[in-house]
């Protein structure tokens, strides 16, 4: 079976790009569920080893922040080598990170493999990826397919965390590593048998064309291809008004939330498994909440758009510390923040298509994401060091409901540009 015959199998009943997108979500679910992992390890680590939450909570940062720096050069891989050999790459370097972590005993191997090898594997599926994967196969339904792509944030934490998490308390912090190595050795073949590098490959057009893309070429190595992306994103205010806002999102999502939440719950009286069954269930709004925001993004002006999924996310976490943080006030919170935990994703998707075109969207996208994750590595660190000091995360879910709200402030000021429809094949 390849690429092409399965792509003659279903031919009049399903356009491929749909394939494409099932097994993209697959790989960005599991690679984000492996990313997520260590917020389940913090106490165990703890228990285990007497480490700070400082210490392990900079491996998250280092593997946050390297997520977000490589994405802009791991997709000018993806144009120069090609999307499937980048992608199985990083996964195999992810997977050489997960095994090795199960003998780990000390500081800096915990650093060596889920911050650095982890991190570097992560950033095969950060939004640059996305944003090449969607662009390239679809020109109808963008927004959706890139809500649903990014949903797959989510659901690698609905699937992975509550498993995880009983794994850890009842076997200890290894079977968590050698879980997570599984369900990566489980993936490979999966894109090596389904994932064509274009529709031009198996004899398609992208969803919705009509005609043939012009093909894409690109200039320069790789590092020149992403050092030119960030000269003409840094030349324009839009660029630092979306990468400003977007290092909100990580700041107030998978640096705290996704690094925190269950620490914080266990703080507050939770088991780690109850916790992390209530991070899990925000996930399930979170996979919500970003499909709903693609297909509101192919309608709707994606400023106003993120300026609500910005406030309601800010008023949530201002709101959180000062519930009585029993089921039901979590429950909410969950709902509330939850929907638009990842909903950022398909506007911002849409605003730089929209302001720097499709070329090079997904290289300006993945510096934006670099704002992101820098964002994320601050709050993962900061608060665990908060929470060190002061023996609270109130002040790190104070400065990130705050920092929310600012953001929908800079969002609104985004200018309107005609997009430069240039295709990628």
């Amino acid at each position: 079976m390849t690429p092409s015959v399965f792509a003659r199998l279903i031919a009049g009943r399903v356009h491929y790009a749909w394939i494409v997108l099932g097994v993209m979500f697959l790989s960005t679910l599991c690679g984000m569920g492996v990313r997520s992992a260590p917020g389940v390890i913090i106490v165990p680590l703890q228990q285990a080893f007497g480490w700070s939450v400082g210490t392990i909570s900079g491996a998250v940062s280092l593997n946050i922040l390297l997520l977000g720096l490589l994405g802009p050069f791991i997709t000018a891989l993806m144009d120069r080598f090609g999307l499937k050999r980048v992608l199985l790459s990083c996964l195999s370097l992810m997977l050489m990170g997960t095994v090795a972590s199960a003998t780990m005993t000390r500081p800096w191997q915990l650093y060596a493999t889920w911050g650095i090898m982890v991190g570097i594997g992560s950033s095969a599926g950060a939004i640059g990826m996305a944003t090449a994967v969607v662009n390239r196969w679809f020109v109808a339904r963008r927004g959706l397919a890139i809500g649903i792509m990014i949903s797959a944030n989510a659901a690698g934490q609905l699937i992975f965390l509550p498993l995880l998490a009983g794994l850890a308390q009842h076997y200890g912090w290894q079977a968590v590593s050698l879980a997570v190595s599984a369900a990566v050795a489980t993936l490979i073949p999966l894109l090596v048998v389904f994932l064509p590098e274009s529709p031009a490959r198996i004899g398609l057009l992208p969803l919705g064309a009509t005609q043939a893309a012009a093909a894409r070429t690109i200039a320069g190595n790789p590092v020149q291809v992403a050092l030119r992306g960030l000269g003409r994103g840094a030349r324009s205010v839009d660029f630092w008004l979306l990468a400003g806002s977007f290092a909100v999102c990580g700041f107030s999502a998978n640096g705290l939330i996704g690094t925190h939440m269950i620490a914080y719950c266990v703080d507050n009286g939770y088991t780690q498994v109850l916790a992390a069954s209530m991070l899990a269930s925000l996930g399930v709004f979170s996979l919500i909440g970003s499909t709903v925001s693609g297909w509101l993004t192919d309608r709707y002006n994606p400023r106003v758009l993120l300026f609500f999924v910005y406030s309601l996310r800010g008023l949530a976490l201002l709101v959180v510390p000062y519930s009585s943080f029993d089921t039901v006030s979590l429950t909410i919170f969950a709902a509330v923040y939850g929907l638009d935990w990842i909903a950022t994703g398909p506007p911002t998707f849409a605003l730089v298509n929209e302001v720097f075109g499709e070329r090079d969207a997904p290289v300006i996208i993945s510096w934006i994401y670099v704002g992101h994750q820098i964002g994320g590595s601050l709050a993962a660190i900061g608060a665990g060091t908060v929470r060190g000091m002061t023996g609270s995360y109130l002040p790190a879910f104070m400065a990130s409901g705050v920092a929310c709200m600012m953001a929908a402030m800079l969002v609104l000021r985004v200018t309107r540009r005609a997009p430069a429809t240039v295709a990628a094949v």
